[in-house]
């Protein structure tokens, strides 16, 4: 999985899921929470007395102190175990925060998971509620944003402390050509110095961030809530994480939805190629617009847009542009950059901006850009964890060895199914090889016999998770319904139009499903 950390030395970045770092363009993190204050009572849990595993009661059983923590907003914190199958050793904390149901007719809890992995759910929903939902799922549901194990303000993975080690990891340009064996053991060598340090700065708790034990947290969190099955909205990876759910609790699924649907079992170099060719859509896409606009940098044809652009990468390679802090933009950081106003056809205005300074010489909005990303401050400090906890679950999910001949293969594979993108995000290999604890789960379909009906939302032009896996993954589950969006961007609810808002809505608060796709 992919969302862009590290361009630089691995080709698999963050790309899934980039929705909490894509909301700081398309929504400047202006915080869309309404002036509604919740009321003072019912400030603790009334957890389901439910029958669970012995030893597992007192998480199940848990009481959540509510505390108001800002507009409309109430926070609280729960308690998991470090290992589901060890639940008598250490705990971890997981940070909640809710809006509660503004009307009267309350379902129950819509626990929100923006993506990633390492999206912060409670930031996404303390920061921009009315972006992750509609007012009609907030009067009737409690929207609670969670971040899981591993992320933010939960017991989160650590890697670095000083920032300036961090920027060293993600922005640095790797010696020597790429894909030489110069690169290769220099980004081996980069991954495996990140790892050890992750390894000492987290501890054993590195090896329990993958996605099944988050999964079992999500149930956990279900009980401790109130809420006898689950109701779930999942953006891009947060739709694994339902997927996940689902296979180990099929008879405590409620409503899921799942927009922007990762395939589980699409191979790393499956995942990356379609990644590539979305990102590639959409770029071409934005060509065709760009040549409409007074302020688009390019002339001539979209091929020949193309072509400047992949030459413009080149040379970015070659000779980087200092930015006025003194780091070095190479086409790595450029790659983050483009990529990041792809996700949503609202923040074009961006990119264009980005290549017209670009091409003058000048590397300060493709640094905002990566900034904002990479989840950087202005300062230099990183408010969040994205990056760490990005590459820890990824790799602890599943991972492949890495294999120079394969690389080199897989590589020129890429260069002809995306000539632009496709080279920076060949030979990824190296990221996850050398990580200090063994993966959890295996790249395999779920179906998940005997769940409840879930909505897979897919979206034809979806850069990040294209549209034919929306129609695997609606295909493999036993319950799954497709939703296709006809049109631009990453995920389509509340951000596409009437038709997908309509089908979702429906199903969460009424539990009723369309008879057929509604091809919006």
């Amino acid at each position: 999985m992919s969302r862009t950390g590290r361009t630089t030395r691995s080709a698999r970045a963050r790309l899934f899921g980039v929705t909490s770092a894509a909301l700081a363009v398309s929504l400047m993190l202006s915080g869309c929470v309404s002036w509604f204050m919740p009321p003072a009572s019912n400030l603790t849990s009334t957890p389901t007395e439910e029958a669970v595993a012995p030893g597992l009661e007192r998480f199940y059983q848990q009481v959540l102190e509510w505390a108001n923590c800002g507009d409309a907003l109430q926070c609280a914190t729960a308690v998991a175990p470090v290992d589901w199958e060890n639940p008598e050793g250490d705990t971890i904390e997981l940070a909640l925060v809710r809006q509660t149901a503004r009307g009267n007719d309350r379902i129950g809890s819509l626990l929100v998971n923006p993506g990633g992995p390492g999206g912060s759910g409670f930031d996404f929903v303390a920061d921009s509620v009315d972006y992750a939902t509609s007012e009609a799922l907030q009067s009737q549901f409690d929207v609670v944003g969670f971040d899981p194990r591993g992320v933010n303000r939960s017991t989160p993975v650590s890697c670095y402390s000083d920032p300036a080690e961090l920027d060293e990891y993600i922005y640095s340009i790797t010696p020597g050509e790429k894909g030489s064996d110069e690169w290769i053991a220099a980004s081996t060598e980069t991954a495996a110095q990140f790892a050890q340090r992750c390894l000492e700065e987290t501890g054993p708790f590195l090896g329990f961030v993958d996605t099944p034990s988050a999964a079992r947290d999500l149930d956990m969190l279900r009980a401790a809530l109130g809420d006898t099955t689950l109701n779930y909205l999942g953006y891009s990876y947060g739709t694994l994480l339902g997927q996940v759910y689902a296979e180990l609790f099929p008879e405590k699924t409620g409503r899921l939805v799942l927009d922007g649907a990762v395939d589980p079992a699409a191979s790393e170099f499956e995942g990356t190629k379609a990644q590539a060719q979305g990102f590639e859509g959409a770029l071409d896409a934005f060509l065709e617009d760009c040549a409409g606009a007074s302020d688009c940098p390019f002339t001539g044809s979209t091929e020949q847009s193309r072509a400047s652009i992949r030459t413009l990468l080149d040379r970015l390679d070659k000779s980087p542009l200092t930015n006025t802090d003194g780091r070095q933009l190479g086409s790595g950081t450029m790659f983050t950059a483009i990529i990041l106003p792809l996700y949503s056809q609202g923040n074009w205005a961006y990119l264009r901006q980005l290549f017209t300074t670009v091409m003058q010489g000048d590397a300060s909005i493709a640094f905002d850009l990566a900034d904002s990303y990479n989840g950087r401050g202005p300062d230099g400090s990183y408010a969040e964890n994205q990056t760490e906890a990005f590459i820890a679950i990824n790799c602890l999910d599943a991972r492949e060895p890495a294999d120079v001949a394969r690389m080199h293969e897989q590589a020129a594979e890429l260069a002809v199914a995306a000539p632009i993108f496709g080279p920076q995000m060949s030979y990824g290999d190296p990221g996850c090889a050398t990580w200090p604890v063994e993966a959890k789960r295996d790249r395999v379909a779920i179906s998940a016999p005997g769940a409840a009906d879930m909505l897979v939302i897919g979206t034809t032009n979806d850069p990040a998770t294209p549209y034919e896996w929306a129609q695997t993954v609606a295909g493999n589950l036993d319950s799954g319904h497709l939703i296709t969006y006809n049109g631009e961007g990453h995920t389509a609810y509340n951000k596409s139009n009437e038709c997908v808002n309509s089908a979702v809505e429906d199903f969460l608060l009424t539990g009723v499903v369309p008879a057929v796709d509604p091809n919006c």
